[in-house]
Order: structure tokens, then sequence, then C-alpha cells
């Protein structure tokens, strides 16, 4: 696979190095724009990121996978240094979508100008938890041959919550916060207040938007309105796509409400929970202030805003 990678990237810089040389050659200023969209496991993101490259060719840009070692969230130092340094250089591939299980990455700590546009998905903690929990058992109906880590263990989410298995603790909740807070190392301490609160920094500050599962369609709506020269088309896709937003977990059964009350009980589900809801709540505000309901259905507002007393007057 890394292989037939380096020979695509390759025949695509020859292609647009064949005119002349390569630090000639500029972009226009609607062209010159990365997305990363550092989805985080079981938030529905491989059905967004299907819709990415179902749109790619017809909106004329580039999908990029960043694939990971073990899908380690975590670069290395000198691995930030290579990525930001392709991310913002790399002009053959611009325009790009960007996607991985990767935590966010501050790119203004190297200098960068320009930065990327970052957006996300999150999910209900424990319906993510118990998602992620059955995926590694069971698969799902994306790639229902390939076999999964836990395959064979057929204990139910809820037989591991009254166990106290590993693979359900509380602690398996601390994901969404630190893939928003980044690559600080308090980020990653299971419980951190100062992880929860960078991680809602970041959400406001440095992501242009960040959806949620449950309410996926409304997010694909808004980025299709705000950034059309890479979303034209996704709603409707969205809705009428035959693979665009199928992929569910096999046999997953949905946990006792003893079961969601137990970790509720938890420190860590409260935190996460917390960020959830604060990004549930930012998102809801979003959607607000862009669209109308009418007749059951949401429509995007026209332009809102315009200009006057403009000074001087021209003759």
């Amino acid at each position: 696979e890394r292989a037939i990678a380096r020979h695509e990237v390759r025949e695509i810089e020859q292609r647009h190095t064949v005119d002349g040389p390569r630090q000639d050659w500029t972009l226009d200023e609607e062209d010159d724009v990365v997305i990363i969209y550092n989805r985080v496991p079981k938030t529905a993101s491989t059905s967004f990121t299907n819709i990415a490259y179902d749109l790619c060719a017809k909106n004329k840009y580039h999908v990029l996978h960043i694939n990971t070692t073990k899908n380690n969230p975590v670069m290395s130092l000198q691995d930030q240094v290579r990525f930001v340094k392709n991310v913002t250089s790399w002009k053959e591939m611009k325009p790009g979508f960007y996607h991985g299980h990767v935590s966010y990455l501050d790119f203004a700590k190297f200098g960068v100008k320009k930065k990327p546009i970052y957006i996300n998905v999150i999910r209900d903690p424990i319906e993510r938890l118990v998602s992620y929990y059955y995926f590694l058992r069971f698969g799902d109906d994306y790639r229902p041959g390939l076999r999964r880590r836990k395959q064979g263990d057929k204990k139910t989410f809820d037989e591991c919550v009254a166990a106290g298995g590993s693979d359900c603790a509380p602690e398996k909740l601390w994901l969404q916060i630190p893939f928003f807070c980044g690559h600080s190392s308090e980020c990653w301490n299971v419980g951190s207040r100062w992880a929860l609160e960078q991680a809602k920094y970041n959400l406001i500050n440095e992501y242009f938007l960040v959806g949620v599962t449950e309410e996926l369609e409304d997010f694909i709506m808004l980025l299709e309105a705000a950034l059309p020269r890479f979303f034209r088309g996704a709603t409707e896709l969205y809705r009428t796509g035959k693979k665009s937003h199928l992929r569910k977990t096999t046999e997953k059964k949905l946990p006792t409400k003893e079961t969601i009350a137990k970790l509720q009980q938890s420190e860590i589900w409260k935190m996460e929970n917390e960020f959830y809801e604060f990004a549930l709540e930012q998102f809801q505000f979003v959607r607000a202030h862009a669209v109308r309901e009418k007749d059951g259905e949401l429509y995007i507002l026209a332009q809102n805003f315009f200009y006057e007393k403009i000074y001087p007057k021209s003759n």
C-alpha cells in the first residue's frame, strides 16, 4: 500500500511540474486551502470521509488518509515537523482534505502563517465506547471479512462492565478530550481537568466546526453552506448515497440502564460528558444562527449582512 501511495504521489507531482519548475508554481487563493479532519474512532467518521472521497473528483480537491503506525494518535516531534511541512508546502495536494486518527496539532507552534481548517465530529461518550467495544469483536458491514483484534470474544458489554473488565473500564471513555486537547503530556493524563479545559478552548478557538454523530446531516449541511469549494453536493449525497453513510457495527447490543448508571458514576464519564455537552451546545448555537425550519425541513439562510455608507464616493 505504501509503495502504491508513493507511486501515485510521484505521478501527481510529475503532472504538475511538466510545464515549469515547481517553485514558480503559485496557487489561487481559493485553492490554497487545507482541511484537517482528525477523526475520533467510532463517531461516524468513515461515513463522513466517504462523502469527501465521493466528491473530490467533482469538486477538484485531493483527499489523503493519515495512516499512523498502530493508529497512534500522538506523533513524534520529528513527525510533527514533517507533517506540518507536508501540509503547508505540498502544493500538488492543494486544495486538500486530510483525515486520520490523530490528536489536534497546533500549526502555529511551527511558525506557520496560514493554518489549516480543523473540523471534527464527536459522539455521546458511552455510545461511542459501546460501539467500539463491539467493533473490536465483530467488525462492521464496511469490511466484513477483516479479522478484528478481539474476534471470538462473545462477552457482552454488560457482562464486561459487571465483571470490571479492562475493555469497558471508565478509563476507556477518555478519548475525545485528548483528541481535542492535543500533543501535550497532560492531555493524555486520564481525568485531567486541565486537559478538559484545553479541549474546550481548542474546540472554540481552533476548530471551524465540530458536529455530533447524532446530528451528522446538519453538520454536513452547514459545511456545504460555509465551504462549498469542498462540500458542494454533500447534503444531497448523504441523503441519497448508497455507500456514503452505511457503516454499522455488527451484533451490537445496547447496554442496560444499570450498566449505564454504573459508568456514569465515574468522574471520567462526567468529564467526557461535560465536553460532549459543551460541543453539542456550541454546534446547536452555530446551527441556530445558520438555518431555519419550514414544513419540517431545514434550509440555509441567505446572506444576512451588507455594506453601506461607503466613502469616499466614486464619480
